[in-house]
């Protein structure tokens, strides 16, 4: 119960997309704690040029949404031999949020796929890395996204923009039946 005896409500958010499409940048920029992350230096090579560490775990934060709701955010990781993480990280799960970068789009394949394989909803957030332009219609068709997945642009490093994301996936989840 929360200070005014009214239930707060928790949420499991996974944060999920290929490696470096922003999972961990997000969690921190939106936690109103400080976030738990576990990332390491890469050993191989780096998905993203200029990359120099990568999360082999998980990311963990929370933001309070407002008097009744708290998000407790999981961070997935992003290269295929942490993958093996995904389905314990997942269980539990209300809804995800999958992290899209317009210079590689195929990296969201792998997220997509496992929460459609699990009847989890989800929403589509292209993180704005000032890559090629590319319409939504281009980029639903190449993920081959249905028109009841939610699509919005974001930009992770910035915590109000984080947040218009998290709100745009409980408004989804609303039509879910929660």
């Amino acid at each position: 119960m929360n200070r005014a005896g009214a239930h707060l409500s928790a949420m499991k958010i996974v944060v999920a997309g290929g490696s470096g499409t922003g999972s961990t940048t997000m969690v921190r920029s939106v936690s109103e704690i400080r976030p738990l992350h576990t990332e390491e230096p890469i050993s191989g090579p780096a998905a993203v040029a200029g990359r120099t560490v990568t999360t082999v775990a998980l990311d963990f934060g929370r933001i309070t949404l407002d008097q009744r709701m708290v998000l407790h955010l999981f961070g997935m990781p992003g290269q295929d031999r942490f993958r093996f993480l995904w389905d314990p990280l997942l269980d539990g799960t209300t809804g995800a949020v999958v992290l899209v970068d317009t210079r590689a789009l195929d990296a969201a394949r792998f997220a997509i796929d496992c929460l459609e394989g699990r009847d989890t909803p989800f929403i589509v957030a292209v993180n704005d890395f000032g890559g090629p332009f590319r319409s939504e219609d281009e980029i639903r068709g190449e993920l081959t996204l249905g028109p009841g997945v939610p699509m919005v642009e974001f930009d992770a490093r910035d915590h109000s923009s984080s947040k218009f994301v998290l709100i745009a996936l409980i408004k989804h989840l609303e039509g879910h039946a929660l």
